[in-house]
């Protein structure tokens, strides 16, 4: 999927929120995120950079401002003009997780990554199960640890949600998801 260059944030906004809405929970492939989004915990961040040390700058501006607003459930931070690339992405998701680590925030913070070209190791590029990580633009999702914990703990068999997810976009098929991403 070829990413535009240049992206108002307005645009990058809608398209990233019509994602959210229509395949991650429309099709309940995070059952946690529609309370988040109904209780307007989610923080949308955009930052235009196609470098990796100005992108990780930008994560640490985003862990501090959760560390100082504790309303702030999640932030997304959305990259619509850089790291269309699916291993420099990969890049600097590994940098991103090094500085969370390096930087204090091991156990309080964890990232899940989204991308347009997301394809999971040892899988065909063309299997559907990619979608399940498949987004508009290049994402960092930052989630509190303890967030994560607590609604883990009242979810049945939670380490069954990546295996239904898979099942579930195997069995729709990558044009279906393919379609919601436009």
């Amino acid at each position: 999927m070829n990413i535009p260059t240049q992206v108002s944030d307005d645009t990058a906004e809608k398209a990233v929120k019509s994602w959210i809405n229509n395949v991650i929970v429309g099709l309940n492939f995070c059952p946690f995120a529609k309370k988040e989004l109904e209780r307007d915990t989610v923080r949308f961040s955009i930052f235009h950079s196609t470098q990796a040390n100005d992108a990780l700058g930008h994560l640490l501006d985003e862990l501090t401002l959760l560390d100082n607003q504790v309303d702030i459930q999640t932030t997304i931070l959305i990259f619509p003009s850089g790291f269309d690339n699916f291993e420099e992405y990969l890049d600097m998701l590994e940098l991103a997780n090094s500085l969370i680590f390096r930087g204090g925030y091991g156990g309080i913070y964890q990232l899940a990554s989204f991308h347009p070209n997301y394809c999971f190791d040892g899988e065909a590029e063309n299997d559907p199960a990619n979608y399940t990580n498949r987004s508009p633009y290049p994402l960092l999702h930052v989630l509190r640890e303890s967030s994560v914990e607590a609604v883990l703990r009242h979810y049945p068999q939670p380490e069954s949600i990546p295996e239904n997810n898979i099942a579930k976009a195997r069995k729709l098929g990558a044009e279906f998801l393919q379609a919601l991403l436009k």
